[in-house]
């Protein structure tokens, strides 16, 4: 992790109670691994995040003890979800915990749910979104959000939730177009987006509860 107060990036990943977690997966996983795949994304993405060199350190607001405990482990800080009022919510309140403390952080929210989540393709997505007030990433559908960043000084407004690129962009954020960022765009909710994270490469903790199960 960067140390460095003034240029390190401050993540905020929001995590639903596992048992409510990824609820659409069940179709493909089956309801007892689910859950166990939902910390599973969680923990490889925050491993991911806390090894990428701009990273200062990474936030999860949640109110699930056990993943809680399980990405603390990882390094992360867990604030509880105390608002309890849906997503974005959680996400404010995940930035307001970080700049009580540095007050102008640079601050991202990032999907807890991105499993191929590649250390050097997020570098790149935080070094773009550094030279804008506040920038985002499209999930690989284009449709959704994945990345959503604010500079010193300035809000996040997220807007997180179905159609969130188009809210994003009339809120005034920037779309970050990079090519080759694909893991930080790969969001997992369904079957099919578990399949192509796994052509990408699953994290190992993805992968070790994934792959015995699905042969």
């Amino acid at each position: 992790m960067n140390s460095d107060a003034n240029d390190g990036w401050h993540l905020v990943l929001p995590l639903k109670p596992l048992a409510l977690a990824k609820s659409r997966l069940a179709a493909a996983t089956g309801a007892l691994l689910r859950p166990r795949l939902a910390l599973a994304f969680a923990e490889d993405t925050v491993g991911a995040a806390l090894n990428c060199a701009r990273v200062r350190d990474v936030v999860v607001v949640t109110d699930d003890p056990a993943a809680g405990a399980a990405l603390a482990a990882l390094g992360a800080r867990i604030v509880p979800d105390l608002p309890a009022a849906g997503l974005n919510a959680a996400l404010e309140h995940g930035v307001r915990a970080i700049r009580e403390r540095r007050r102008h952080a640079r601050v991202a929210a990032l999907n807890a749910d991105l499993p191929a989540l590649r250390t050097a393709e997020l570098a790149r997505v935080l070094d773009t979104a550094r030279t804008f007030p506040r920038a985002f990433l499209a999930d690989a559908a284009e449709i959704g959000t994945t990345f959503l960043s604010a500079g010193p000084g300035v809000e996040l407004e997220p807007a997180f939730g179905g159609a969130s690129r188009l809210r994003h962009l009339s809120s005034g954020a920037v779309e970050i177009r990079l090519t080759g960022v694909d893991s930080v765009r790969r969001d997992v909710d369904t079957g099919e987006d578990l399949a192509e994270a796994r052509a990408l490469g699953l994290g190992p903790r993805t992968a070790a509860r994934w792959l015995p199960a699905a042969g």
